[in-house]
């Protein structure tokens, strides 16, 4: 039983430490929008064109609780730092069927009141680009195109907003 607890213990670590924010050393350069099935709120990004810009990828699903207890968070950074060189981009990717829907997703983004451009990601083409593996995850990729920040599920917003300021001062 000793054992059992030990493991179950280092296994909640593993896990809790996931959930922290993490910035990087040696920032990688962040993959390509790619599979993107609509672009809603935008004509299609690139990743190039995008370059000299701070970019927010946020990966989330409309029913998903934990995004959409983020939403808040991720509007704010948008409507404070838009004219400031940011640019947030939402990677709707489904967890369910029915979010596959282009007109459930256009639905949600009126009642939550999304205004920054939205991908669905229905193949998860970007999510698998980017490795990633959570709802939500937020990506902060700095002017030269690399990923210098990462963050999954809640929480560690102040934390967020410093690295988002923190590229744009570059």
């Amino acid at each position: 039983m000793n054992t059992l607890l030990k493991t179950l213990f280092a296994a909640t670590l593993l896990t809790a430490s996931l959930a922290h924010a993490a910035p990087f050393n040696n920032p990688p350069q962040a993959p390509e929008f790619t599979g993107i099935e609509k672009w809603l709120n935008t004509e299609p990004l690139t990743m190039q064109q995008l370059r000299g810009k701070v970019v927010l990828v946020d990966f989330w699903t409309y029913t998903c609780i934990n995004c959409i207890r983020t939403l808040p968070y991720v509007k704010s950074w948008y409507d404070k730092y838009k004219d400031q060189g940011l640019v947030v981009v939402g990677v709707h990717t489904p967890e369910y069927p029915f979010e596959r829907s282009t007109e459930n997703v256009i639905k949600a983004m009126k009642r939550f009141d999304i205004r920054y451009p939205v991908a669905q990601d229905n193949r998860y083409a970007t999510w698998t680009a980017f490795s990633n593996q959570y709802w939500p995850a937020v990506y902060l990729i700095n002017k030269k195109g690399q990923i210098v920040y990462k963050h999954f599920g809640e929480g560690k917003y102040q934390e967020t907003d410093a690295a988002i300021k923190a590229a744009l001062a570059e």
